[in-house]
């Protein structure tokens, strides 16, 4: 079993907190706030500020994130100047009273706030839509090829002039694609490519752009 080695930096931080959470018990007793309401103000500003920086740290920075922080850090910086002798807390001002007594609801709105509000990330990077198969065609049964008569009747001789192949009518023009409309195209491709393995097919990328025929073909070229 290894020793126990102390941290420096845990034992300070386990000293500061400790004192901070003295110092606003006792200005949220010196409010007004007798019993365990004196106890619980420390540990819902400490809260706060833990809520407010694991959103800044996980989700990055962000203006809800900061503000909340700024707040709860304000509250627990004020309690620890307030208690050094810069307020009479045998008589306390107005102002501190009216603060103390609405921390309770600014705390849980700051909470719910950064517990339900969606990051910058998610909303730039919403769930994928799935997939839309298109309707399989139904295949018709085989026809039994006629069998050929016993005796067939000869042919004349005759040579029938070949019939010339119908022509054919010119492809049509290819419709334009707006260059954002083909972006977004090929971005729903990589996507299709990244989860599938396979390419896109043109009828699975017109379901997912929501095009005519027409105009999906023409997409599909330009990615090739």
């Amino acid at each position: 079993m290894g020793r126990i080695r102390p941290d420096a930096v845990l034992v300070q931080a386990v000293i500061a907190g400790a004192l901070s959470f003295a110092h606003l018990h006792d200005l949220a007793a010196a409010a007004g706030q007798d019993g365990w309401k004196a106890w619980a103000y420390p540990i819902s500003v400490d809260l706060l500020l833990v809520a407010a920086w694991r959103r800044l740290r996980n989700d990055g920075p962000s203006r809800l994130a900061w503000c909340w922080f700024v707040i709860a850090l304000v509250a627990s910086l004020g309690a620890n100047v307030a208690t050094a002798g810069f307020l009479d807390l045998r008589h306390p001002p107005a102002w501190l009273r009216f603060g103390i007594a609405g921390w309770p609801a600014l705390a849980f709105l700051g909470g719910t706030l950064l517990a339900h509000t969606r990051s910058a990330t998610e909303a730039a990077d919403p769930a994928a839509p799935t997939d839309v198969a298109p309707a399989s065609t139904p295949i018709p049964a085989p026809v039994p090829a006629a069998e050929p008569p016993a005796n067939p009747p000869e042919l004349d001789a005759v040579e029938l002039p070949a019939a010339e192949p119908p022509a054919e009518p010119p492809a049509p023009a290819p419709a334009p694609v707006p260059a954002a409309l083909v972006a977004h195209a090929r971005k729903v491709a990589d996507e299709h490519r990244a989860r599938t393995g396979d390419q896109i097919d043109v009828d699975t990328l017109r379901a997912r752009l929501g095009v005519p025929p027409q105009l999906a073909d023409s997409i599909a070229a330009q990615l090739t």
